[in-house]
């Protein structure tokens, strides 16, 4: 019985190519017939030669402030050279911030929480006379 086992059974064996590190990956889509897509050409690039800033508290909340001036008309939208008032954009921006102060309290730093204090005043104090 044990060699009727062993005669009617069949043999697997894997055929399949392997690659050290990415060539791997990039070989296996080419045989499934896959382009290489967005996330993969991102991967490709190192964070240093995008040249972003680092991400951070102070970045985020920065960011975020310079959305809102941009929605206040400060500076020119880069596609259509145009500058456009946008209060209730602003006002969103400045309620995303207010939230984050929010969510945030008591687990930021000196430096980060004066930096959001600071922001929000200032934005407060724009929209008050933007509106007004």
């Amino acid at each position: 019985m044990a060699e009727e086992k062993k005669d009617s059974g069949f043999v697997i064996k894997d055929k399949r190519f392997f690659a050290d590190g990415d060539e791997a990956a990039e070989t296996e889509k080419a045989s499934a017939g896959e382009k290489p897509g967005i996330a993969d050409n991102l991967s490709e690039q190192s964070s240093e030669s995008l040249n972003y800033p680092p991400i951070s508290f102070t970045n985020f909340v920065l960011s975020l402030s310079t959305s809102a001036l941009f929605h206040f008309g400060d500076f020119p939208d880069p596609a259509s050279g145009k500058t456009q008032k946008n209060l209730p954009a602003a006002k969103q921006t400045i309620d995303i911030l207010n939230m984050l102060n929010e969510k945030t309290k008591g687990n930021l730093d000196e430096q980060e929480n004066s930096l959001i204090q600071g922001v929000l005043y200032e934005l407060k104090i724009r929209y008050v006379k933007e509106n007004g």
